[in-house]
């Protein structure tokens, strides 16, 4: 298949290559912070094309990028603790991927970038739950997490605000979030197919799109080390910041996206 059958029909040459561009981006700043990557690409592609392709799109990519880590974050986990706030996704991906298949596509941009400015807000405060482990707050967090997936990919941020402020090791911190997200991820692939999401052309794009996100996030991590982890979190929240302005429904006919 040549690079042009694997272009939706009503995509154009210029769109894709602004995906790919961003999503370079997006993945640059994941390889080398570790997070940032949906709330760089989400405001940025969706003003490129509908939300209901980028999505999905970014689901797929990420989802393959990441299911290398999950075995050994299997073994790492608190298993039983990530099962209690994988359970508030299981209920949050499905009303996430309702509102994103009901709402125009402008009104889910706004949605998008009010998602994304709270949570480039959540991130910069430095923010962390330190109270008591409650099992009906962590499904609360997996449930608003789940919700962010599932309209638009962004439910990053109310889970390492959460989960990093436990007192357990950072290991296992780090496997429980991989974990969920694995699990997230997976709600989410269901819950698109059986919406309809998840579609011949964002699977032949993600074939397009996909390796440049994998070289984005390995470009990403071999600049890990070059420069202060502070700094690198400050590039990153000015990208994400960028990337919500730039990607503003108002700015459509500005920037001559109308």
């Amino acid at each position: 298949m040549s690079l042009s059958g694997l272009i939706p029909a009503d995509l154009s040459l210029f769109a894709t290559a602004a995906l790919a561009v961003v999503a370079l981006i997006a993945a640059t700043a994941r390889g080398f912070s570790g997070f940032g990557a949906a709330l760089i690409f989400m405001p940025l592609a969706s003003s490129f094309a509908t939300p209901r392709l980028v999505a999905p799109l970014l689901l797929v990519i990420d989802f393959v990028s990441m299911a290398p880590t999950v075995p050994a974050a299997w073994h790492e986990a608190d298993r039983r603790a990530t099962a209690v706030i994988a359970a508030g996704a299981l209920v949050g991906v499905p009303l996430g991927t309702w509102f994103l298949t009901r709402l125009d596509p402008v009104t889910v941009r706004w949605i998008i970038t009010g998602f994304v400015v709270a949570l480039l807000a959540l991130l910069i405060s430095g923010w962390r739950y330190r109270g008591k482990d409650y099992a009906a707050l962590s499904v609360a967090v997996g449930a608003v997490s789940g919700f962010c997936s599932g309209v638009a990919q962004t439910g990053g941020p109310p889970i390492v605000g959460y989960w990093l402020g436990r007192p357990i090791a950072p290991k296992v911190a780090r496997a429980n979030i991989v974990l969920f997200f694995g699990a997230s991820d997976c709600f989410a692939m269901v819950s698109y197919a059986a919406s309809g999401l998840i579609t011949w052309d964002s699977l032949k794009l993600s074939l397009l799109i996909g390796p440049v996100y994998a070289l984005g996030v390995a470009l990403g991590a071999s600049l890990f080390g070059r420069a202060s982890e502070q700094m690198f979190r400050v590039i990153c929240y000015a990208l994400i910041a960028i990337a919500v302005i730039a990607g503003l429904p108002a700015l459509d006919g500005v920037l001559g996206r109308g």
